[in-house]
This record gives C-alpha cells, structure tokens and sequence, in this order.
C-alpha cells in the first residue's frame, strides 16, 4: 500500500492521513474537512464485516455505494450512531445466517466502494483521526471472531493502469470495449427491477450477462456513433445553466438515481462518489450578489444573520478554490473556514466572513478566508444538513461586494 493510502488491495482500506497542499493537484475540489478511508469491496466470495470504532461523538460516515453508484446504506452518525458497530456486508446472491452481533447490510451488487469520511478540525487533529481510521477493519465472514491480519503481499494485475486517470480510460475506450465490459460485469452487479425496459433494450444489442458481448460487425459503426453521441449529451448536460439561489448553485437528491441515467452518468463523470443530499449538500458559487464573477482584485463579506447561521447537525466549512479548483497557498495555510473555527460573532450574534486577498487587520482575521489575486470559486459544505436545507427553506446569503 502507498504511503498516502490512495490505492490498496480489494477489501482493504486506503487511508489518507493528511488534507491535500495546494501543490496537490491529483484531486479536483479537495476538502479541508475530512480525511478519506476509501475500500473496494468484492463480495462475490463471501461477506465482508466492516467494523467501526467508538467515535466518542466525532461525525463520520461511510457511504456505501453499488456498482451502479447508487448509496445504499451510509453507517455513521447520522444513521447509526457514533458507538462501535460491526456491520456484515452480503452481496446479492448470498444466502446464510449471520454470527450474533452483526448487523446485515445488503448490496445490490458484488462490486462495492466505500468512501469513508471523518471529520477533522485542521492539521493538530490529524493523530487523533488517524488513531480512529487505523481502527476502520474489513474482515472476511469466515475469519470472523478469529484473529485476521490482511495480506500484504496481494500482487497486482500487470493489465491495470495505475497512472491514466479513470475518467480518462472510460473516455478512451471503444463503444464495443466498453459494452463488453458492461456485459461482463453484469451478472455479479445485476440491474436494478426498475431498469427492466433498459435491460430489454440492451439485449436486443447483444449486451446480456449470461454471454460475452460479440457484436454483429454491421452494428459496431452505430454502436461507436452512439457512444459518442451519448458522450457529447452528457457534456451538454455538465454545461446547462442552472438555476442560481443568491448566486449558489445547489444539487440535491444525488447518491441514489434510479432510471435518471443521464444524471447519473453526469456526475459520474464530474463528481464520482457524491453523497446522499442527507449526509451532505455542496452549494457552490462563481459570482457575488450581483452576478459578477469572484476575483480577488475585490473584497467580499458573506454575512449570516443570526437565525440563518447554517443549519446543520454535523458542522459546515466555506472552502477557497482557485479558478482551477486547487486550494489556495496563504500565510495562515487557511484553505477552510467555519463552525470548528473561533469565528468572531458580531454584537447580534449575525457572523461576518471575509473572502478577500489582502489581510484584514488582526480585528478580523479570525474570520478571514484568503482569496488569490484573480478568479476564484467557493464551496460552502454542509454535513448532516438540517431539513431547512434539504427542502429549500434555508438559502445560502449572496457574497456582498465591498
């Protein structure tokens, strides 16, 4: 495994100790909120017990999402406390009694990959979160209750490019690639009962899970035009204006699709692994009040009212991003700011942050966010988000520009 946790064997956790420096560049619109305990699961040789530590009220969830990345299920303390549990994953086609103890988790599919996130309050509360991720243990059912160390001497597969990024070998592949692979991962990951009519349409182009995908070589020109029509779709989608709230740009009801493929395969391609709307909601903006695009030649004030503090039960944060979505490099090594920092109340208990290059005297440094010099973008993340969120009755305020 890599010293940074990025990749590890299947059924085996990765973890990374460490937020991201802005020099970091292998992930787009990083977090200064969580450090990421990341496994895939291949559960077509029998369960997998997922064991959670005691937490002692620390926010962490670990979503769980099918090859079809649909979340299934998101243990953590929204969901399941912050108590230890111990949780048997099963895939589709397994049948048996579980030990007592354990607590089943079906999966729609054998292939599963869990995103483990947990919450930390900067760089001093690394130790402590990294003594908790060295807890998180994926154990097979058959060693359960007996003593397990993970193998670490898993060889690798020679034909699994570890350097192109996916999103990249998904785009370089073939129509006919590509739905052979389809072909061949759909009998451990079967579709849901809703994608019955899909799953018609699909046989009739030969892409069915009891036999190997060998197209008709008078279909393989339509089936590469269709490819890339479907393709050049989902990029017009990426590009659609959207509906702004003060600016903000807010997606809700991600994590779980059904038949809303286009949606789906849009975030696959632009934000893989997004999280239930009630585990987390990301609104973003590119402009202040006025529509203007955010640029660090100005300064900015997003103020809270009082009673329009984000509602949350988790905690929120306001993160800096360059034009290229990087954190910004500043002397403070700030790239986050929110309700774990020692932010300032004004006199009515309203809270003023300041989004700006230049410092803003010691007065109000304590709620400085440090902005770059030219465009920049901002994503206010709100974990465990109150109903006032999720059902659009809180607004995010527009940046005001001073």
């Amino acid at each position: 495994v890599p010293p940074d946790g990025k990749m590890a064997p299947i059924n085996q956790f990765g973890n990374i100790w460490t937020f991201p420096e802005p020099s970091d560049t292998s992930v787009v619109s990083p977090n200064a909120d969580t450090l990421y305990s990341s496994a895939w699961l291949d559960l077509s040789k029998g369960p997998m017990v997922l064991s959670l530590p005691d937490t002692q009220g620390r926010y962490y969830l670990m979503p769980m999402l099918d090859a079809w990345t649909n979340v299934f299920a998101s243990p953590g303390a929204r969901t399941t406390g912050t108590g230890p549990g111990d949780f048997a994953v099963v895939g589709p086609h397994w049948k048996g009694n579980l030990p007592p103890g354990l607590k089943e988790i079906k999966a729609p599919t054998e292939m599963v990959w869990i995103i483990g996130r947990t919450e930390t309050a900067g760089p001093a509360d690394f130790p402590a979160v990294n003594a908790l991720q060295k807890q998180y243990k994926l154990t097979p059912l058959g060693f359960w209750g007996k003593s397990y160390i993970p193998p670490d001497n898993v060889p690798m597969n020679p034909q699994v490019d570890l350097k192109t990024p996916p999103v990249d070998q998904v785009a370089n592949m073939g129509a006919v690639d590509f739905f052979e692979k389809l072909a061949s991962l759909l009998k451990d990951n079967p579709p849901a009962a809703a994608d019955e009519p899909m799953v018609e349409k699909m046989k009739r182009l030969g892409i069915e899970a009891e036999r190997p995908f060998k197209p008709d070589s008078s279909i393989v020109e339509a089936l590469e035009a269709g490819a890339e029509l479907g393709r050049q779709k989902i990029i017009e989608a990426a590009r659609q204006p959207e509906d702004l709230v003060n600016g903000w740009k807010i997606l809700l009801g991600l994590g779980q699709y059904g038949t809303r493929y286009l949606e789906r395969a849009l975030i696959a391609m632009v934000g893989l692994g997004a999280n239930l709307s009630a585990d987390a909601v990301y609104p973003m903006t590119l402009v202040d009040g006025q529509a203007q695009p955010l640029n660090g030649a100005h300064r900015y004030l997003l103020h809270f009212e009082k009673g329009q503090i984000p509602p949350v039960k988790g905690f929120w944060s306001l993160t800096m991003y360059n034009e290229r979505h990087f954190f910004v490099p500043n002397p403070l090594k700030r790239y986050a700011i929110g309700d774990r920092d020692k932010l300032k109340k004004n006199a009515d208990g309203s809270i003023d942050l300041y989004i700006q290059h230049e410092n803003p005297g010691a007065e109000h440094e304590s709620n400085w966010l440090p902005a770059p010099k030219d465009n920049f973008n901002l994503i206010l993340r709100l974990y465990w988000p109150e109903p006032a969120v999720l059902d659009g009755t809180w607004k995010a305020p527009a940046l005001q520009r001073i």
